[in-house]
């Protein structure tokens, strides 16, 4: 079981996305569920509506999970069993207050020492508990040995008890914090492996060693995606155009080709250009580098220009491309849809005259419209030629200006068979 815990807290970036991509590809190589959870429980960062807008995302891009969990519906389960952690002496009630907490951690910095809870409220007895009305936490005990696990991409992780710590795991308000919530709910829904970026590697030994303290059993596998580089080579943040999902959708990528590219990143596949459907045939997450990727948006645009050659007709009339041959040619001047439709759409605009081929532009016109149908491209120009008695620039110019809306441009022996039959519509 394969799993996508995004936060209804901002945008998706392509780090969400890439995790939402290799997990989906990996459930359908091994046949298993995918599940998508929405994790909403930091309320005070949730923005209404982002929750429909991950879903929406995700589904432009062929993903379709097979349940949808929201966090917050969980959170009686995640009280009583942070009640089962406190009775099975697995985890404590904290009464440090947060100025008495904030002096402690000063006084580690001072000292030049990382700040490790010093266990004051894991001695209290019973009776001290019991007897304490002041608001509390409950911390989870630290481990009494190495907390080590095995990752599909790092290899063998090992986490020292003091790395671990005694954390919190339910806080005052008797809310979960986000180990905590994670781990119950992966033990909940029955995750097995989860695949998800490498700045929660440190979270990891946290939610085994939670789920250890409930008694689940079942083993959990990981992979840790590498960060993702800027073009600069420096991590990539939201002030990089390129992080966002959404801005590359309204940009004009296919979302084929942004999974197709996200697949690609630090990897080596058998080939370059393919659905994610193929790649669930030939996937492998222990292949992907250890590395960080670096994003390369002239490759992305590569990549897009492969997937609208391919694509159907029905579905580059899907994304606005309604003369689907025209979109295929233009991939030769341009990589985005807009782009695209912009080149297609000056063929079906009304044309402007170049100021120094104005008449040649009127006689050209004139010839055309009233031309007979000219099967290929060197009858049509010769059959001008004899019309007009122009040559040269003189002819070409006004020609292409006609026929495109522009005065440079792809081959016109290669665009002619595809606007022959349009063109008393182009030209008039």
């Amino acid at each position: 079981m394969y799993r996508f815990a995004p936060s209804p807290t901002g945008d998706m970036h392509i780090g969400n996305l890439r995790a939402a991509i290799f997990n989906y590809i990996c459930s359908l190589k091994e046949k298993s569920d995918f599940i998508l959870r929405i994790e909403d429980t930091d309320t005070e960062r949730n923005i209404k509506g982002k929750e429909k807008e991950i879903i929406e995302i995700l589904s432009r891009f062929g993903i379709k999970p097979a349940h949808i969990y929201i966090q917050s519906e969980n959170l009686k389960f995640h009280r009583e069993l942070a009640t089962k952690l406190l009775i099975d002496k697995k985890a404590f009630a904290c009464f440090c207050s947060e100025d008495e907490l904030e002096a402690k951690k000063e006084k580690a910095k001072n000292d030049g020492a990382p700040y490790r809870y010093d266990g004051t409220c894991e001695r209290l007895s019973n009776e001290e508990v019991l007897n304490n009305d002041k608001p509390f936490v409950i911390r989870m005990k630290k481990p009494q040995s190495t907390m080590s696990f095995t990752d599909a991409i790092k290899g063998e992780l090992s986490f020292e008890p003091d790395a671990i710590d005694s954390f919190v795991i339910m806080r005052a308000d008797k809310t979960p914090t986000y180990n905590f919530a994670c781990a119950v709910d992966d033990m909940l829904e029955g995750v097995t492996f989860v695949i998800r970026g490498e700045d929660h590697v440190s979270n990891t030994p946290k939610q085994d060693l939670i789920r250890q303290g409930l008694g689940y059993t079942q083993k959990m596998q990981y992979a840790h995606l590498p960060i993702i580089l800027n073009e600069d080579g420096k991590k990539m943040s939201k002030r990089d155009d390129a992080s966002s999902v959404k801005w590359m959708l309204e940009s004009g990528f296919m979302p084929e080709a942004i999974a197709n590219y996200l697949v690609l990143l630090g990897n080596k596949t058998p080939v370059e250009i393919f659905t994610l459907d193929e790649a669930a045939k030939w996937f492998d997450i222990s292949k992907i580098s250890r590395s960080p990727a670096k994003f390369d948006l002239n490759m992305l645009k590569h990549v897009n220009r492969e997937h609208i050659k391919i694509a159907s007709d029905e579905r580059l009339k899907e994304l606005g491309l309604d003369k689907p041959n025209l979109a295929r040619f233009y991939t030769q001047e341009a990589s985005l849809i807009p782009e695209i439709k912009e080149k297609i759409a000056k063929i079906y605009s009304p044309k402007v005259a170049p100021n120094e081929y104005k008449n040649e532009f009127e006689i050209i016109k004139s010839a055309i419209l009233s031309l007979k149908p000219c099967e290929s491209y060197d009858e049509f120009k010769n059959e001008l030629i004899k019309a007009t008695s122009l040559k040269g620039k003189s002819f070409f110019m006004p020609l292409r200006m006609l026929l495109t809306g522009e005065l440079k441009g792809p081959e016109l022996s290669e665009l002619y068979p595809l606007i022959k039959d349009d063109l008393k519509e182009i030209v008039k």
